[in-house]
C-alpha cells in the first residue's frame, strides 16, 4: 500500500493573500474596476499590480501607480514581507501612512507621490535599511521630517516636495551619504539648513524654496564635478551668506553680479571651475577675508578687466 502526503503550501502564501485583500477592502473607489482582477479565480500573483519572486511565489512588488484608485492605506501591507516595491503614486489615498510600513525589512522603493494622505512621517522607516527612494510629494503630510531618517545609508532620493511639513530640516539628514535628490520645497519648514547637509558628497539635486527657512549661512560644495551655471539671482536668494564655495567643479559661466548683494561674506571661493567674463565689482563686500579665482577663464586679456 503506497501512502501519498501532501506537500504543505509555501509557508507565507496565504499570509501575502491576506494582506492583499485586506488592501482591497480598504479601497473605495475604483473607477478602472483594477480591482476586478484580484479574485480567487487566479492566483494572487497575477493580480494587476502584484509581482512575485520565482523562487517562493511571495510578493516582492505592489505597483498601483495612476489607476484613479481612492482609500486609506491598510496597515496589513506590513506583513508583505518580502515586498521591494511599493508604488501608488497618483491616486487617492488619504488618510495616514501604516505605522507598519516599518515591518518591511526588504522595501527598496516606497513612492507615494501625489495622493492626499495626512498624519505624520513614520520614523520607524529608518527601519526599512534598504531603501534607495522615498516619494511623497504631493500630500498633505504635516508633523516633522523624522530625525531617524538619517540611518537609510542606501537613500538616493528623498521627496517630501509640496506637503506641510514644519520644523527643522534635522541635520541627521547629513549621513545619508548615498544621497543624490533631497526636495523639500513647498513646505512650512523653518530654521536654517544644517551645516551637516555639506557632508552629502553625492548630492546633485537640493531644493528648499517657498518655506519659512530663515537663513543660510553657508553654502559649500566644493570639490565636486557639478556643472552648469550659477543663477542670477544667487545673492539674492541667500542675502545672509558668509561662506560660500564652489570651488573645485566645473561650473561655468559669468560670476553673478547680485553676489555683492550678500554684504556678510567672508569667504568666496570660485577657483578651478570654468568661469568667464568679468568680475563683478566686489566694493560693498567689506567683510570679505578670503577670495579665489584661481583656475578659471575670467576676463579677456585686456587692460583694467580686473579692476574690481
Amino acid at each position: 500500500m503506497l501512502l501519498f502526503k501532501a506537500t504543505p503550501a509555501i509557508r507565507g502564501n496565504d499570509t501575502d493573500q491576506q494582506a492583499l485583500l485586506q488592501f482591497k477592502a480598504k479601497i473605495t473607489g475604483d473607477q478602472l474596476n483594477v480591482m476586478e482582477t484580484w479574485n480567487s479565480s487566479i492566483h494572487f500573483c497575477q493580480w494587476h499590480g502584484v509581482t512575485c519572486g520565482h523562487k517562493h511565489r511571495r510578493v516582492t512588488k505592489l505597483e498601483l501607480q495612476f489607476l484613479k484608485l481612492s482609500g486609506s492605506l491598510s496597515p496589513y501591507i506590513g506583513n508583505l514581507s518580502f515586498l521591494r516595491e511599493l508604488n501608488l503614486g497618483g491616486n487617492n489615498f488619504y488618510n495616514q501612512i501604516p505605522q507598519e510600513i516599518g515591518h518591511l525589512i526588504k522595501l527598496e522603493i516606497l513612492d507615494l507621490t501625489n495622493n492626499s494622505i495626512r498624519g505624520e512621517i513614520p520614523s520607524n522607516l529608518s527601519a526599512c535599511s534598504e531603501l534607495t527612494i522615498i516619494g511623497m510629494r504631493g500630500n498633505q503630510l504635516t508633523g516633522e521630517i523624522p530625525a531617524s531618517l538619517g540611518l537609510l545609508s542606501n537613500l538616493k532620493y528623498l521627496s517630501f516636495h509640496n506637503n506641510s511639513l514644519k520644523w527643522s530640516i534635522p541635520p541627521s539628514l547629513g549621513n545619508l551619504s548615498s544621497l543624490e535628490v533631497l526636495a523639500l520645497t513647498r513646505n512650512a519648514l523653518t530654521g536654517i539648513i544644517p551645516e551637516a547637509l555639506g557632508q552629502l558628497t553625492n548630492l546633485s539635486f537640493f531644493a528648499v524654496a517657498t518655506n519659512s527657512i530663515s537663513q543660510i549661512l553657508v553654502f559649500d560644495i566644493g570639490g565636486n564635478k557639478i556643472q552648469g551655471t550659477l543663477p542670477s539671482n544667487l545673492g539674492i536668494s541667500m542675502p545672509y551668506l558668509e561662506f560660500f564655495s564652489v570651488g573645485g567643479n566645473q561650473v561655468s559661466g559669468q560670476i553673478p553680479i547680485s553676489i555683492t548683494n550678500a554684504t556678510d561674506l567672508n569667504v568666496l571661493q570660485f577657483s578651478l571651475n570654468r568661469f568667464n567674463g568679468n568680475v563683478p565689482s566686489l566694493e560693498k563686500l567689506d567683510k570679505l577675508i578670503s577670495l579665489q579665482l584661481g583656475v578659471n577663464h575670467l576676463g579677456h586679456g585686456r587692460e583694467g578687466q580686473h579692476s574690481f
